[in-house]
């Protein structure tokens, strides 16, 4: 739900804390973390995907602390005219434990006026800096690791200020450093590819009808001819036009430096939905997919079923 409510959190009304006084210690921001993360109150709401505010509501001269609770797997963040600090709650409705959750988060365009970190227990690690809307921005990390905390960075005029990112839950598995979840450029071994079958968003039969390279984004765009439709969770794959010899059509993405190519003969072509954008996973040869599946079978060691002629 992309609609936004403006009162997702109550105003903590906690303040950041004076300068420490000279000698060593943790810096005022690792304390004021602390402090804020060890029990800050605020008002719950328990029915929101989204949220929406301003940091005009602020007084001039303090800087506070304002915590968004969320309860979706996916949503949006929009902080008009950012002063002070965010801090945003994720507490979604899902049966799965938190270990087995991904968090990803990709900025709106245009997005400026504060750094966006992965917090946990006082520690910061940047995740998205002001002003890097560069490809690649939409780091992934599991849902563990931390929570989100933003910062506004000073600014001469926060007017046309706004910092907006979305988020997305996940179960797919995030390795301990920071990722995206896009597959790495080479062959899946015989296990991710009948994983994959089983665990995708979508799994099509087909080939490739075209390639275009997006230099600025690092990204290239797979436009396919599907035979077979196995499955797909969002319609991606559209029946063709009339008079195109049948079948569906779509495109996935990849990263560029995977140099992927037009050629000839069909794939299985896997895949996740990742912010509403179809991204390719594991694409072996069909013919390599059918003799995985038979050996896989015989031994009785399939994940699930699936068609293979």
């Amino acid at each position: 739900m992309r609609g936004a409510a403006r009162a997702a959190g109550g105003r903590t009304g906690q303040l950041w804390p004076r300068p420490p006084a000279p000698g060593p210690g943790p810096p005022p921001l690792l304390l004021l973390l602390a402090v804020l993360l060890g029990g800050a109150g605020a008002q719950y709401s328990s029915d929101l995907c989204s949220w929406k505010g301003s940091g005009l509501t602020h007084e001039a001269h303090r800087k506070e602390v304002e915590q968004v609770y969320l309860r979706c797997s996916a949503g949006t963040v929009e902080w008009m005219y950012p002063t002070g600090a965010l801090i945003v709650n994720l507490r979604p409705n899902t049966f799965l434990p938190s270990r087995h959750l991904t968090l990803c988060i990709k900025p709106l365009r245009g997005s400026s006026g504060a750094n966006i970190y992965l917090e946990k227990t006082g520690e910061l690690k940047l995740l998205v800096r002001d002003g890097d809307l560069g490809p690649g921005q939409a780091p992934c990390f599991s849902f563990e690791q931390g929570g989100l905390f933003v910062e506004a960075t000073p600014q001469q005029d926060i007017s046309r200020r706004t910092t907006g990112f979305q988020y997305e839950l996940t179960s797919r598995h995030a390795g301990p450093d920071l990722h995206t979840l896009s597959a790495p450029c080479r062959p899946c071994s015989h296990t991710e590819v009948l994983l994959a079958v089983c665990t995708s968003d979508f799994v099509v039969r087909g080939s490739i009808q075209d390639v275009t390279h997006e230099p600025a984004q690092q990204e290239s765009a797979i436009h396919l001819n599907v035979s077979r439709l196995y499955r797909q969770k969002s319609r991606v794959f559209q029946p063709a036009p009339e008079g195109e010899g049948g079948g569906w059509r779509g495109r996935v993405s990849t990263l560029l430096e995977c140099g992927v190519r037009p050629g000839r003969g069909e794939f299985l072509f896997t895949g996740h939905m990742h912010f509403g954008e179809a991204w390719l996973g594991c694409a072996p040869r069909f013919k390599d997919f059918q003799r995985m599946y038979r050996d896989a079978e015989e031994r009785g060691l399939n994940p699930c079923e699936i068609g293979t002629e």
